[in-house]
C-alpha cells in the first residue's frame, strides 16, 4: 500500500517539475490536477459531484473527500451519495439521519489500475497544455526573428530548440543553399508559419523568406526602425543575391547610403548571416521605367518600352551592356523582374541603318521550320535582326526551344548578313 501512495505522490512531484519547466501558472496547474482526479473518480463511482478535491501543488500533496447523506439503515439507494446511519455512527457516534458525512478517501486504495488511469489522464492533459502553450507563444510571432539551438540535423529538416525547450522546425526548402548546421550551434530565422492541425502545433522557420532579410535590415539600420526609411520591395535568390528597393521620407537622408553604411558596414553582418548573399540596394520610384532601369543595375539602359496592361518591358542596351543586364545565369534580370513585378526582355540596340536592311522571318521558311518561326514570333520577334540582337538564353527560355534549335536558327540568320 505504501508503494502505491508513494507512486501517487511521486506523480504530483512530476507535475510540479512540469510546471516549473513549462511555466504553467498555479491556477491552471490546480485545475488540471483536480480535473484529472475527478475523471478517475467518475469512472470508479459513476459520478464525482459529491467529492471535494483539494490540491496543493507547492507541497506536492492532495486530499480527496467524499460527501454522503445519512439515511436510515436499509434505505441506501446510492452507495456513492448515501450512507447508512449505523455506518455513519462508526465514523462519529453522534451522526443523525439527514446530516452530511465528509469522509477522507485514500486514493491509493483504489488499486494500481486507478493510479495508472490517473497517470494517463495527467499525461494527456500535460501534452494538451504543452501544445496550447507552444501555439499561444508563436501564433502572433509570424514574421519575427527567433534564435534557437540546433538539436538534430536530418536530410529534410533541422530540429531547433528555443530557450524554453520548445521544438522548432527549419525545413530544407527554407534553408539557404550551402548552409551548414551543427548540433549545439545557435542560428537565427523568422517564424514562417504556425501549423496547428489536430491541436498538434508545428512552428515552421525560414531563412530564405524576403521577410528574414527585411527584419535583419530593420535591426541594422536605425533609420528604418525610426520610420525615416521604408523598405518598399525585396527580391531574393537565397544565398546568391538580393535586390532591395528603399525610399526615404526625409530629403536629408540618402536611403541607399544609410542602408549600406560606411564602406558597407551595415550590410556586412547581414551578408555573413545570409551565407555571403550579395545585396544590392536601390532607390525606389513610382516611375516604372526609371525603376526598371535602376533594378537592372549595374547595366546602363538605353531605352525602355513599357506595356502596363501586360506588365511587360522591352529594354534596349548597347551590346556590351547586355551581359551585365542578364547577369551570371540570368540572375540579375530574374531579380529585376521579381523586384519590379514586370517581365523584362532585353535587346541589343540596332542602328537605324541596320534596321532598314532587316528581313522578316518568313523569308527564311525554306531553311527554318515554320513551327520554330511561329514560336519566335509568339514572343514578339518578327525580323531577323530582332532575333540576332536578342540574348540566346532568352530565346531558349521564352520561346521554349531546345538549345540546338536556337543555335541553328541564329546560324541561319547571321549567315544571311555575312554574305
Amino acid at each position: 500500500m505504501a508503494t502505491r501512495k508513494t507512486e501517487t505522490v511521486s506523480m504530483i512531484d512530476t507535475f510540479r517539475e512540469f510546471k516549473e519547466t513549462k511555466n504553467i501558472d498555479r491556477t491552471t496547474l490546480v485545475s488540471v490536477l483536480e480535473e484529472s482526479f475527478r475523471n478517475v473518480l467518475a469512472k470508479i463511482y459513476g459520478s464525482d459531484e459529491n467529492f471535494d478535491v483539494i490540491v496543493n501543488p507547492d507541497k506536492g500533496d492532495f486530499e480527496i473527500y467524499r460527501n454522503r447523506i445519512v439515511v436510515d439503515d436499509g434505505e441506501v439507494s446510492d452507495d456513492n451519495k448515501e450512507i447508512a446511519l449505523s455506518e455513519a455512527q462508526k465514523i462519529e457516534p453522534d451522526y443523525e439521519i439527514g446530516e452530511e458525512v465528509s469522509e477522507c478517501v485514500d486514493f491509493a486504495k483504489f488499486g494500481r489500475r486507478a493510479i495508472l488511469n490517473l497517470r494517463q489522464t495527467l499525461a494527456s492533459k500535460i501534452l494538451e497544455l504543452e501544445h496550447d502553450s507552444l501555439y499561444n507563444k508563436y501564433k502572433d510571432r509570424v514574421g519575427q526573428i527567433v534564435s534557437g539551438e540546433v538539436y538534430q540535423v536530418w536530410k529534410r529538416e533541422v530540429l531547433i530548440i528555443d530557450d524554453e525547450n520548445n521544438e522548432l522546425i527549419l525545413p530544407k526548402s527554407e534553408q539557404i543553399p550551402n548552409d551548414q548546421y551543427h548540433k549545439g550551434e545557435t542560428i537565427r530565422a523568422i517564424v514562417h508559419r504556425v501549423d496547428n492541425e489536430n491541436n498538434n502545433p508545428k512552428i515552421i522557420l525560414s531563412r530564405t523568406s524576403p521577410v528574414f532579410l527585411e527584419r535583419l535590415l530593420e535591426a541594422e539600420v536605425p533609420e528604418i526602425n525610426d520610420g525615416l526609411i521604408s523598405i518598399k520591395r525585396i527580391a531574393r535568390m537565397p544565398g546568391e543575391r538580393a535586390k532591395i528597393a528603399v525610399e526615404s521620407y526625409d530629403d536629408r537622408i540618402d536611403p541607399v547610403g544609410a542602408c549600406v553604411g560606411v564602406k558597407g558596414s551595415r550590410v556586412h553582418g547581414i551578408v555573413r548571416e545570409l551565407n555571403n548573399e550579395n545585396i544590392d540596394v536601390i532607390n525606389y520610384t513610382a516611375n516604372i521605367k526609371l525603376f526598371i532601369q535602376r533594378a537592372l543595375s549595374p547595366a546602363n539602359v538605353s531605352s525602355i518600352n513599357i506595356d502596363e496592361e501586360q506588365h511587360k518591358a522591352e529594354v534596349f542596351l548597347k551590346p556590351e551592356e547586355v551581359s551585365l543586364a542578364i547577369g551570371k545565369g540570368g540572375l540579375n534580370i530574374k531579380l529585376a523582374s521579381m523586384l519590379t513585378e514586370y517581365t523584362i526582355d532585353v535587346f541589343r540596340e540596332i542602328a537605324d541603318a541596320d534596321a532598314d536592311e532587316d528581313i522578316y522571318l518568313e523569308e527564311f521558311a525554306d531553311e527554318i521550320d515554320q513551327w520554330v518561326i511561329d514560336a519566335i514570333k509568339a514572343i514578339g520577334l518578327d525580323t531577323a535582326k530582332q532575333v540576332i540582337n536578342a540574348p540566346r538564353d532568352m530565346l531558349i527560355e521564352r520561346a521554349d526551344l531546345e538549345e540546338e534549335t536556337v543555335d541553328h536558327l541564329l546560324d541561319v540568320l547571321k549567315a544571311e548578313f555575312e554574305q
